[in-house]
């Protein structure tokens, strides 16, 4: 009988937080961590994960996948481009079903990407507003750790606060280092009704903070503003970077079209999956561009966007959320059995393990077991 995927089960968690985490781009701290766990089986027994957004409504489209040939990567993709206009961000089905064949194959999801390379070099970045002498420790921290490039988040209760952040931070990390901004102008959080930049906005930003040699300057301008961001462009030499949330291939064509980013971002779990990343992992670089994703979820999303880039990519750094000790690999990879960890020059080596090459721990996922998806 020709193997097809036999069923999908989707469970909730959420791991307790003590400290609270307290998210700069949040308004209060986060007591508690969600992660929605994606298991794909097909009818041979084998289990591929994926995790992500919570799947809300996924229940109602179920059908469209169960009995289908688990290899079908492209046209899963095609149905799940589809859902996210009709219901919501499945990408974590596409993970679990690129995990799967992997197994299936007897191949790293990094291999089935493009196979261009087996490590990814890890950029330290923070989450935490803390004062002047948090920021110095966490930046001399971070690159004892052997990280090569810190990035450092906006959003203080004043400009002037976020630029002696970062100050501080290129003080403290030396000249060595690359340093990347984040605005945080592209998207807005559920209460947040504050504008965005406009485009002299940020430019009055990059000429402040030029002095600091940023890598790129993240999300300076809302996702839509294409016209910002290509004028934005030809008034500075700073990389511009954004496209995390950017949520469907065409509007990634616009942004290319428009010239209008550097540094694209797109994070596997919440925009495209990891076949539509692999496919616009090429279209950026034959123009020209840098794709290096977003990743702020849990370590199986991090496995994810690291196949995608490894495989298929051309990033000098890749995302790796770390500071300690609110925020730490072990708390934000609770559901596996190793959290994903940098070696010491910053390097992560995905290996030859078949798929995303990462293992559920059950026991903590029985543990955490929970009704809904909340951070609170």
């Amino acid at each position: 009988m020709t193997n097809r995927i036999a069923r999908i089960t989707i469970s909730q968690h959420r791991l307790p937080l003590d400290p609270p985490f307290p998210a700069s781009w949040d308004s209060r701290p986060r007591r508690a961590f969600p992660a929605t766990i994606v298991r794909v089986e097909d009818s041979e027994g084998r289990v591929g994960i994926g995790s992500g957004d919570p799947m809300y409504g996924f229940d109602d489209y179920r059908d469209l996948f169960i009995g289908a040939d688990p290899l079908d990567l492209a046209r899963h993709s095609a149905v799940l481009d589809n859902l996210s206009f009709h219901a919501g961000r499945l990408w974590p089905l596409d993970v679990a079903l690129w995990d799967l064949a992997g197994k299936i194959l007897g191949q790293p999801c990094w291999q089935m990407a493009g196979g261009r390379a087996r490590r990814v070099r890890a950029y330290a970045s923070s989450g935490v507003h803390r004062p002047l002498d948090g920021m110095a420790h966490w930046a001399e921290h971070a690159v004892a750790r052997g990280f090569a490039a810190l990035k450092v988040r906006f959003g203080r209760a004043s400009l002037a606060d976020d630029i002696a952040a970062l100050a501080t931070v290129r003080e403290a990390a030396g000249d060595a280092i690359e340093i990347m901004v984040d605005c945080n102008q592209g998207w807005r959080m559920p209460w947040d009704t504050q504008a965005p930049w406009r485009t002299e906005d940020a430019l009055a930003v990059i000429r402040k903070i030029e002095r600091y040699r940023p890598y790129w300057v993240e999300e300076p301008l809302h996702r839509g503003d294409y016209a910002g961001h290509a004028r934005l462009r030809q008034l500075t030499d700073v990389r511009i970077a954004g496209g995390e949330m950017t949520r469907e291939a065409h509007e990634f064509a616009a942004l290319l079209a428009h010239d209008c980013l550097d540094v694209y971002q797109p994070d596997v779990v919440c925009s495209l999956g990891m076949e539509g990343a692999r496919r616009l992992a090429a279209q950026i670089e034959t123009n020209g561009k840098i794709f290096t994703p977003h990743t702020w979820g849990n370590g199986i999303g991090l496995a994810a966007n690291l196949h995608v880039v490894a495989g298929a990519g051309n990033a000098p750094f890749v995302e790796f959320p770390y500071d300690p000790p609110e925020w730490t690999p072990a708390r934000r990879d609770f559901p596996l059995t190793r959290a994903i960890e940098p070696d010491a020059q910053g390097w992560i080596a995905l290996g030859d393990a078949p798929g995303l090459g990462i293992e559920l721990d059950e026991a903590v996922l029985a543990a955490t077991r929970a009704s809904d998806s909340r951070y609170d």
